[in-house]
């Protein structure tokens, strides 16, 4: 931390910040206040109907609900992302692999606006530069980590449907996905602490963001241009996808086109919402770049922008239980799994539904023998065939059966 407070400090300016001007208050340690973010607060009018003491220590309604849904946008991913990580091991599709890449963004977005909860407010004001930069970009690490990994998804699913290649090993896939998935994350850290890094606009008033006063306004602009080119590209991929299927509908076995048309909803879903939700405060902070400060009152009310985008971390897991079938059966199984473990389910409860299950699935074998049976009678088959014997097939336990044995022994 000593190397980027080193990079956030003001020594190049000292008559810029070097008169502790803003005491509201007797009481307040002049030396525990930050003097450059109070500066900076006050030049763009953030410091205005606010209080620098740190006396305070009461939680307002508003401040609840927010750290309610943080934990909850915490809780809900974590639990998405261990479902998906053990479905991951049984189905070994790479689609999955990009799922519980957008899930753990969604995890740091939600740890990131608690980070941010707590240390906002009065707390303010007694961090350090390099503390607050580091406060802020933790938010833009998750976003650009949810923007890459709908761009991964995009390209691995273009790939995959418009430019079929030449099957390749399991492990090969796996290890192309992997490094994607990786460099996606290093250009989130790197995009995303680039003022912890040096690009911010200390020593540079003039230059400062409203919304995020220790922010340059240059940085802010390219930042807004990556990610609209991202989002761009994904959609234009998306388009050519949605094309290329309602093209070749008539193609292919029905069973695997349902599958893709419905893997194909639920990430244009996720693309649609994660739009709904960012785009108010990419609107917001283009209204910022080029709007010069105490200019504009509707920068002052940014808190409810943030929260709609934080909220679409919550959303996505709710589109992948309805998008998919078989995150609804591994998240189903998880809860299954944690409430037997727990002692808050008796193993009694889930006793009926594995034998209807089993039953159901006899019944339907016993329906294509028939079947078979019955269009073997019609092609009128030589005289005498003899009919292979069927190797039964071996019973494989789901995750609830093999929960039932744990909870049991």
């Amino acid at each position: 931390m000593n190397v980027f407070s080193s990079l956030t400090s003001p020594s190049s300016c000292p008559n810029l910040y070097h008169t502790p001007s803003y005491r509201s208050n007797a009481t307040t340690a002049a030396a525990e206040i930050s003097h450059v973010i109070l500066r900076h607060y006050n030049h763009t009018g953030r410091l205005q109907n606010r209080t620098i003491s740190n006396t305070q220590n009461h939680i307002s309604i508003t401040m609840a609900i927010f750290l309610f849904v943080s934990v909850f946008i915490i809780l809900e991913n974590l639990l998405v992302l261990v479902a998906v990580i053990s479905h991951i091991r049984q189905s070994r599709r790479w689609v999955y692999v990009c799922i519980a890449n957008i899930t753990l963004s969604d995890l740091l977005t939600g740890a990131a606006y608690l980070l941010n909860i707590c240390m906002s407010g009065n707390k303010t004001f007694y961090l350090t530069p390099a503390l607050w930069l580091f406060r802020e970009g933790m938010l833009f690490v998750a976003l650009a980590a949810s923007i890459f990994s709908l761009m991964l998804i995009a390209v691995e699913r273009y790939t995959a449907m418009m430019k079929p290649l030449p099957q390749k090993p399991a492990k090969t896939t796996y290890y192309r996905i992997y490094g994607l998935v990786a460099l996606c994350w290093v250009l989130a850290l790197v995009i995303g602490f680039l003022p912890l890094l040096g690009w911010n606009c200390i020593c540079s008033l003039d230059e400062c963001s409203t919304l995020l006063p220790l922010y340059s306004k240059t940085y802010i602009f390219f930042s807004l241009f990556i990610f609209f080119l991202i989002l761009l590209a994904i959609g234009v991929l998306y388009g050519a996808i949605y094309c290329h299927v309602h093209k070749s509908a008539q193609l292919g076995p029905q069973r695997s086109r349902k599958r893709s048309l419905a893997l194909l909803k639920t990430v244009i879903s996720i693309v649609g919402v994660f739009m709904l939700c960012w785009g108010p405060l990419f609107l917001l902070l283009l209204v910022d770049f080029f709007c010069t400060s105490r200019h504009c009152a509707l920068l002052f009310s940014a808190d409810y922008f943030i929260s709609l985008a934080v909220l679409n971390s919550a959303l996505n897991p709710v589109i992948y239980a309805l998008g998919s079938s078989e995150m609804r059966k591994a998240i189903a199984e998880l809860l299954c799994c944690c409430c037997l473990r727990a002692g808050l389910c008796h193993p009694d409860a889930f006793t009926s539904k594995d034998t209807s299950s089993t039953s159901e699935s006899r019944r339907d074998s016993l329906r294509n023998s028939f079947n078979k049976v019955r269009n073997l009678t019609v092609a009128s088959p030589p005289p005498t065939p003899s009919k292979p014997r069927r190797a039964p097939k071996k019973c494989r336990l789901s995750s609830t059966t093999s929960c039932l044995s744990v909870s049991s022994g």
